[in-house]
């Protein structure tokens, strides 16, 4: 009998912009595909249909974040005219550079060579659910860097949690991490 392996992600399994969340969507075609699995156009849309407003906030945001990122000239928004447009047409998906992960960080793993790499744990209850504050320098009650793993810790990606000069505010740590 096989063994059933648990889905790891959303996206690009080569992505340079690694999200970690502590949930998974409840939608069973993600329950058990295992690996990393790149969406196709309309399955984010699929998501929030099935699994509620909260995942439709968290895909807006990260591409809301991703095309701040773009202004700094730090991401491709490979050709999307709006952050609603890469979210639909390019986010999550094959070559997006982007992913989100349902496992901790690998540490071991972080220290790649390719120093474009950056990890981002979404919240802080989950960044300490990892045992992973020892590791981090906590710059305010929301935000903690670790340079040497190019990780940051931030809010949340819910509007009210990572509201748009949030989004700044990681923009900044972020090119501060793909600078060193």
């Amino acid at each position: 009998m096989p063994i059933s392996v648990s889905l790891s992600g959303l996206g690009d399994q080569y992505a340079e912009f690694n999200v970690y969340i502590g949930n998974i969507p409840t939608f069973s075609e993600y329950s058990s595909n295992g690996g990393i699995k790149p969406l196709s156009a309309g399955e984010i849309n699929a998501i929030g249909l099935a699994c509620g407003n909260g995942w439709r906030k968290v895909f807006n945001v990260y591409a809301k974040l991703l095309f701040a990122l773009n202004a700094e000239n730090i991401v491709s928004l490979q050709g999307a005219k709006s952050w609603q447009d890469f979210r639909e047409h390019v986010l999550l998906q094959n070559s997006s550079n982007t992913s989100l992960l349902f496992l901790p960080p690998q540490l071991n793993n972080i220290k790649q060579q390719n120093n474009n790499v950056v990890h981002i744990i979404m919240g802080k209850t989950y960044a300490k659910s990892l045992t992973l504050p020892h590791l981090l320098t906590w710059l305010d009650h929301e935000f903690a860097i670790n340079i040497h793993n190019k990780l940051v810790v931030c809010p949340y990606f819910d509007y009210r949690q990572l509201s748009n000069i949030k989004i700044m505010r990681l923009v900044k740590l972020i090119k501060q991490l793909r600078e060193t």
